[in-house]
């Protein structure tokens, strides 16, 4: 690990060796009083990129000229728009390209894919997911078993940390599977805890699942982008994610989803159907009996939703030069170079919930106020630094590596050494 210090020699130094430094320039940041904020909100939306604004008027320019020719005819065909984003979200997510597609938002990809995946039997038909996941998976899994006519409390198995304990222990998680397993029809997990940043272990869980002969799926909306995984490798059977946090695709950008090739290249796994995953070659023909592609575009339901995907198109381009394995060895830097700073502030009282083995967290450090939390965000946001309050008591602090520097952290921390 790099020595650090409280310098801001040190910080500039860090730049300096940065390879993805430039990156920074290719973002627009909002502004404090003339100087750009220090943004570590990128867990919630990421900044826009400076290549969006051509990205989308090609497409504006395309529909002005071409009408519907332009689904044949423009620059990126629109027919086969979700296909151009599959490789670098694939290499990002660790997937074959046929098993990720692009479609609707992430709460209404984990309806869908819930519906293929979640099969209740008399026996069988419990869900296992963690306790404060957030917000939309428990609704959606909360309504998802009442739409079999199933009791949330009988059917929904929610994993605590312990008495005293703010992180969930994998040994604890696989436990409870092992314990359940007779009665579990799916596991599904968020990748990350959006409140406490924990990474959760998905090959052990995924295993685990398995073993006991459940589904395991995860809500992926604070991994994809921010830690490389490998979900072919790992056997997960399906997940789901948003775009427009760590990949930058602006907001209520179009979701993504994975299904592992086994369950993608098989038309009988089933799933609701719309013309757009219909097999191409007779789409057109119009005729009754729907025929799903053989990958997980075979989930597509309705037509690409070209200005909704253009700009996630073009941040992909960033990503793809930056790679995700570069990301996470500077985000690692990074969030320990944050910690290191937060310890040197002994004038204000927090905890930092989240797990200090870097393997167990992502680019998110989430400080813990007893009390005070909402003030001390309000002066944060007061003095150019924009990061984001959960109840209770949380201040999510997360420097995404593609576009903030170790200045910016040393900035963070300078502001909160001179005015708290």
């Amino acid at each position: 690990m790099t020595n650090f210090d409280t310098s801001l020699f040190t910080a500039k130094q860090l730049d300096e060796q940065d390879i993805l430094a430039p990156f920074k320039r290719q973002f627009h940041f909002p502004k404090h009083q003339d100087t750009d904020v220090i943004y570590f909100c990128g867990n919630s939306l990421g900044l826009q990129p400076k290549n969006v604004e051509a990205a989308v008027l090609q497409e504006l320019s395309d529909w002005k000229n071409l009408a519907i020719s332009g689904f044949a005819k423009a620059q990126n065909p629109w027919l086969t728009y979700q296909e151009y984003l599959k490789p670098t979200l694939a290499n990002i997510v660790g997937a074959k390209a046929d098993e990720v597609t692009v479609m609707n938002t992430l709460t209404v990809n984990l309806h869908l894919l819930m519906l293929s995946f979640y099969k209740p039997t008399k026996q069988r038909f419990k869900i296992m997911m963690e306790a404060g996941a957030f917000p939309s998976d428990q609704y959606a899994i909360e309504t998802l078993v009442k739409h079999f006519d199933l009791e949330p409390n009988d059917a929904i198995i929610e994993i605590e940390p312990r008495e005293g304990e703010k992180l969930l222990r994998t040994e604890d998680i696989l436990s409870a599977i092992a314990q359940h397993g007779d009665s579990l029809a799916v596991v599904m997990f968020g990748g990350i805890n959006y409140y406490t940043g924990q990474l959760f272990d998905m090959a052990a869980i995924t295993d685990a699942a398995h073993k006991v002969g459940a589904i395991a799926g995860f809500d992926l909306a604070h991994v994809v982008g921010n830690v490389p995984i490998q979900l072919h490798d790992w056997d997960v059977d399906f997940a789901c994610w948003c775009n427009y946090k760590y990949l930058n695709g602006g907001p209520g950008a179009i979701g993504g989803l994975y299904v592992h090739e086994k369950y993608a290249s098989n038309p009988s796994t089933p799933r609701l159907a719309g013309w757009w995953g219909n097999e191409e070659a007779i789409r057109f023909k119009m005729e009754k009996g729907f025929v799903p592609k053989t990958t997980a575009s075979g989930w597509n339901i309705s037509t690409a939703q070209i200005l909704n995907t253009v700009s996630l198109k073009a941040s992909l381009e960033l990503f793809a030069d930056a790679t995700i394995e570069r990301l996470r060895e500077k985000s690692i830097q990074l969030t320990n170079y944050l910690e290191f700073l937060l310890h040197q502030l002994p004038n204000i009282q927090f905890e930092i919930i989240t797990p200090k083995n870097v393997a167990e967290r992502g680019a998110q450090l989430s400080l813990y106020f007893l009390e005070n939390g909402k003030a001390i965000h309000q002066k944060m946001i007061d003095n150019g630094i924009i990061v984001d309050y959960r109840e209770p008591g949380v201040i999510r602090v997360a420097p995404a590596p593609m576009y903030c520097s170790f200045e910016d952290v040393y900035r963070f921390y300078a502001i909160l050494r001179d005015h708290f």
